[in-house]
């Protein structure tokens, strides 16, 4: 073998493969990393190296930390405008998620902010965000909007989004929530709202190629069924992918609807059925818990992590609250 043949080699680092003999998580307590290119070249244990480190790179670095492949965040509200601090004494004092989105706290709080917050503000409080997951070690994330519900404000977070993976080392994945919740324009007239998703904003987003997946809040305080289902036909009509916040509050069945439309993820899952479940492991669906947003907001039922492992459905999580406020410290599986 040629000395110097790699640009770096890493040497004496634990690191996590992710996969050991068909067992998750393995780890070599003493590896390394051979570099060549700007790509990984050769991982393994330090007596496998073909030669000594110094014949094999030019560069040798000696970690003794871990290694662990990038992080992936898949379920994050990363662009918006203010804070909701206050309603955290709020569920102090005994308010549910639910009693605070009706007193107009909740998504339609963000909602205003998001829309007052000029496109440039939003990118340089966004732009902090991303760096402090990057370098948490997260190098994919997922982008959600919803919190413009008006076309303008929707396109402005996707825009946004969309220059912070052109910004910084980092790959971001758009989803178009604008199904999040009824904007106070369309009190009581969830459907008119839902017909201007389908008519107007999607094929708006499909031609600027803002997204590439859509999501609906399917709950008692988002939209039912019959509403999440219209907004799949129209996402599904434009190519795009498909996610649903489902079961988050209550048991709405829309888990399982997601499934049938080959939803990629289903997310939050607190109230999900073991009906459900059973309609999701014949599918690719992944469940994505989100034990942030579930502490946060101080919830108490956990979703049925044991049945989703007997019926052999894979699991994704991230670390993040519901408004990606804090550094990811759990991996998530996919996207």
């Amino acid at each position: 073998m040629n000395s110097n043949q790699w640009d770096a080699i890493w040497i004496d680092s634990a690191i996590a493969t992710l996969e050991s003999g068909g067992v998750s998580y393995g780890l070599i307590e003493r590896g390394a990393m051979g570099i060549k290119d700007g790509k990984i070249v050769w991982v393994g244990d330090m007596q496998d190296l073909p030669s000594a480190p110094e014949l094999l790179a030019t560069n040798v670095f000696s970690h003794r930390g871990c290694i662990t492949p990038g992080l992936i965040d898949c379920h994050t509200h990363l662009v918006y405008g203010g804070n909701r601090s206050n309603e955290f004494e709020m569920r102090l004092q005994g308010a549910t998620y639910e009693d605070i989105a009706r007193a107009g706290g909740g998504i339609r709080a963000t909602v205003n902010a998001t829309r007052a917050a000029s496109e440039e503000i939003l990118f340089q409080q966004s732009f902090k965000r991303a760096a402090a997951l990057l370098a948490g070690g997260v190098t994919t994330i997922e982008i959600k909007s919803g919190y413009g519900l008006d076309l303008e404000t929707e396109l402005k977070i996707l825009r946004v989004a969309k220059r912070l993976e052109k910004t910084l080392p980092i790959t971001v994945v758009k989803t178009f929530l604008g199904a999040h919740t009824v904007p106070v324009e369309y009190q009581n007239r969830a459907d008119d709202y839902i017909e201007f998703i389908c008519e107007e904003m999607l094929p708006r987003i499909a031609e600027q190629r803002l997204a590439e997946i859509v999501d609906v809040f399917c709950e008692t305080i988002g939209f039912n069924l019959a509403q999440t289902e219209r907004v799949f036909k129209a996402a599904q009509k434009y190519g795009f992918g498909i996610k649903c916040h489902a079961e988050q509050l209550t048991d709405s069945g829309s888990a399982a609807l997601a499934a049938q439309y080959q939803a990629l993820s289903v997310d939050h899952l607190e109230f999900l059925s073991a009906a459900s479940v059973h309609a999701i492991a014949k599918t690719k669906t992944v469940a994505v818990l989100l034990p942030g947003a579930f502490y946060f907001l101080r919830e108490k039922q956990l979703p049925p992590i044991a049945k989703l492992r007997e019926c052999g459905v894979p699991m994704g999580t991230t670390g993040q609250s519901c408004r990606a406020r804090r550094r990811p410290r759990v991996r998530a599986l996919l996207i």
